[in-house]
């Protein structure tokens, strides 16, 4: 996998990929151990306060990086200040990142949140990678960015009455040496095409009701 390259930051120890963080944790499988475990008991949390009074809005997506991950990280629920680009993907620069955040999440009310029971499941799958998509080309966060992406569609599932979407299939390393989901992934930064997505998400949503 190839690494994260970024305009010159301190959010990282010096030399290295790992992010400075608040227990001073220098190697990275005891760091992803630590984001796994804090990811797994912000799914509990998060799933058991949804309600109809939920918005999906930005301010509630800022809100699980920052409930998530703000005891491991001092930068969690903010938006990064400088350009990221990784294996050939440039995400979205940092001077447009929050016009382009609220344009993104604009578009997400006027579909009413994606809260929308009455769907069939090709219809929310689409939307979902639609803007799942646009999320992940927007790679607000200096880490973590797609787990929390996928939590927050996770959360709109569930409250459409699915279970959290399944990926488990497409986190494996594929032909290509990445694993489906980061392929998927790569083209809706590279190509904005976000139909491999689609059929993740597809196949996610109906292997839930398994």
């Amino acid at each position: 996998m190839s690494k994260y390259q970024f305009a010159a930051s301190d959010i990282y120890l010096p030399g290295t990929d790992i992010p400075r963080n608040k227990l001073g944790i220098e190697t990275s499988d005891l760091l992803h151990e630590v984001e796994e475990t804090l990811l797994q008991q912000a799914y509990t949390r998060f799933i058991a306060e949804l309600d109809s009074s939920v918005r999906f809005d930005e301010e509630y997506f800022k809100s699980l990086h920052r409930d998530t991950f703000e005891s491991l990280y001092e930068w969690a629920g903010l938006y990064r200040t400088v350009d990221m680009s990784k294996g050939g993907s440039l995400f979205c620069r940092a001077a447009y990142l929050e016009r382009e955040s609220r344009r993104i999440f604009r578009e997400l009310e006027q579909e009413q949140y994606l809260k929308s029971p009455d769907w069939t499941t090709e219809k929310l799958a689409e939307r979902i990678a639609y803007y799942q998509s646009e999320l992940i080309a927007l790679h607000p966060y200096y880490e973590l960015n797609g787990r929390i992406t996928r939590l927050f569609f996770d959360l709109i599932a569930v409250y459409n009455g699915y279970d959290p979407i399944d990926y488990s299939q497409t986190l494996t390393e594929g032909p290509s040496g990445l694993n489906v989901y980061i392929e998927a992934s790569i083209l809706c930064v590279q190509r904005a095409d976000s139909s491999k997505l689609r059929q993740i998400v597809l196949h996610g949503l109906q292997n839930s009701w398994m």
